[in-house]
């Protein structure tokens, strides 16, 4: 019997979506790309109530949230660990994951909403943005103090390298971020464009990204 592939409703523009692009091409799993505008396409609440992308179909299970996917896939596919069994390394990783998906993301969208609803003008909507990428990159620069390994918490790419490379790919080509502030993010973003899994899942790479 013929097994399905995943589905995942995302969309070229969305950090979220390109988290759980990265961890799939990790994980070497065959997916397919379903490109998805929440705000315009009014079937989508049928996969994902709150209408949030990314939302993953597997089968008769439906994922949603990009931390919730990540370990869900983490689970189901057990090539290339994203977390560490070590406690400490392992609470280092879910911080960092944390910190963007809670406490930079989020008020960055709630700043883009608002400048496409026209509460805000382009410039104040960047300030905004602007200000919690800051805070967000300085608190983990600060987490991640005297880190000498190849990516954040070690040699091998884990949970952390999944959730930062998208933030701070956006705030470089979206939000006008100088990452000469942030030396450590920034060697870290030099490693990631390395990788061949990292490097396809890039926005510029998807098949709904404009062509020019």
């Amino acid at each position: 019997m013929a097994t399905t592939k995943p589905i995942l409703y995302n969309a070229w523009i969305s950090s979220c979506s390109h988290r759980v692009r990265i961890v799939l091409n990790l994980k070497g799993v065959d997916y397919e790309y379903k490109s998805v505008n929440p705000r315009t396409d009014p079937d989508y609440e049928k996969i994902n109530p709150i209408k949030y992308i990314p939302a993953l179909v597997d089968g008769d299970i439906v994922v949603s949230d990009s931390l919730a996917i990540t370990l869900y896939l983490e689970d189901k596919y057990p090539q290339h660990p994203l977390l560490p069994k070590d406690p400490k390394r392992k609470a280092l990783n879910l911080q960092i994951a944390n910190i963007v998906c809670s406490s930079i993301q989020p008020l960055q969208g709630y700043a883009v909403v608002g400048l496409h609803e026209g509460r805000l003008s382009p410039d104040e909507s960047l300030k905004v943005v602007q200000h919690y990428i800051d805070k967000g990159f300085r608190a983990i620069e600060k987490l991640l103090e005297g880190c000498e390994s190849k990516y954040a918490t070690g040699d091998d790419v884990q949970l952390g390298d999944v959730f930062l490379e998208p933030q701070i790919h956006a705030g470089i080509h979206r939000f006008q971020i100088d990452m000469s502030k942030y030396p450590l993010l920034a060697r870290l973003h030099d490693a990631y464009m390395e990788i061949p899994a990292f490097q396809a899942a890039l926005p510029k790479n998807q098949p709904d990204a404009p062509s020019s």
